[in-house]
């Protein structure tokens, strides 16, 4: 699988998890060159509380377009060291 955005693959791997219709990819798959800051949170009631990162390619800013559970409740445990993306991120 790999996460696509502005023209530039951003992670790219055979060993997704696929949860409520999105793939999970492992956090090492991301490629760092693309990660920017971002402060959002938002909390699942089963998975627990997620966190975010923006995406930065070509110049482009696609803010919150990453998250991840660092902390994953326990019937969540797939999640864990595990990152999906939305914000017209697409998975292929």
């Amino acid at each position: 699988m790999k996460a696509v955005w502005n023209n530039t693959v951003v992670a790219e791997s055979d060993d997704t998890v696929l949860v409520e219709g999105n793939h999970y990819f492992p956090a090492s798959s991301l490629k760092r060159e693309y990660v920017d800051f971002s402060n959002h949170k938002t909390m699942c009631p089963w998975k627990g509380q997620a966190l975010y990162y923006s995406l930065l390619v070509n110049g482009d800013l696609n803010t919150d377009a990453v998250w991840y559970y660092p902390d994953p409740k326990p019937e969540a445990a797939m999640v864990r060291d595990r990152l999906a993306f939305g914000n017209g991120v697409k998975v292929v």
